[in-house]
């Protein structure tokens, strides 16, 4: 059975008070997160808790999200900034080297979040993402290697990284809705690439297809 939203978020909230309670170290707490974002379906999800203490407030993942809760259509829009701000952060650093890594869907970024890439690839979605506070720095290294991050259209954003034999684009740089966060992003691409840009919300962009 496919997986929903609501559901990765549940097991992404076992692992986080594994984590505070010392069950899961911080790799074991990185790997098992990344994997719960990515996973599809139900047998995908229960390895990653099945050695976990069962939640003492009911079932690990309801089978409907509830009204106004994650994934819920308010928090999607300008004036639901606010509950996106200010959460604990889940991630902190990717690394990828001779490999990738991956950032995406509902998760919180910390306030100073540094991506690197050594021969390999990152990928770090923002259009779905909480924040640890207003104010994030996201730092990108790409050493012969690539980093994407990828922005919402009403997100503030100012990029100033450098490009050395390589490239740093700057065109998402632009202003958000109000009460948006700030998201800086910068660093370093030598001999290889970070490309910043801004894209719609899966939801929002097949609402703007059908208003059409």
């Amino acid at each position: 059975m496919r997986a929903s939203d609501t559901e990765r978020e549940a097991v992404a909230e076992r692992l986080r008070d594994a984590l505070a309670e010392g069950r899961l170290d911080m790799a074991e707490f990185d790997e098992r997160l990344d994997a719960a974002y990515r996973a599809k379906t139900h047998g995908e999800l229960v390895p990653l808790v099945r050695d976990l203490p069962a939640p003492a407030g009911g079932p690990a993942a309801p089978a409907h999200a509830p009204s106004g809760g994650w994934g819920a259509p308010e928090r999607r829009d300008a004036g639901g900034w606010a509950a996106r701000i200010g959460r604990p952060a889940t991630s902190r650093s990717g690394v990828a080297v001779f490999g990738g890594f991956g950032r995406g869907g509902r998760w919180s970024v910390g306030r100073a979040f540094t991506a690197v890439a050594v021969m390999g690839g990152g990928d770090i979605d923002l259009r779905d993402a909480d924040f640890e506070d207003r104010e994030i720095v996201i730092r990108c290294f790409a050493l012969m290697g690539g980093v994407s991050v990828v922005v919402p259209p009403d997100l503030d954003v100012e990029v100033s990284g450098i490009g050395l034999m390589g490239g740093f684009d700057d065109r998402a740089t632009g202003p958000g809705t109000p009460g948006s966060p700030r998201v800086r992003i910068t660093g370093l691409a030598l001999m290889g690439g970070v490309e910043v840009k801004r894209k719609p919300r899966k939801g929002e962009k097949s609402r703007n297809s059908l208003e059409k």
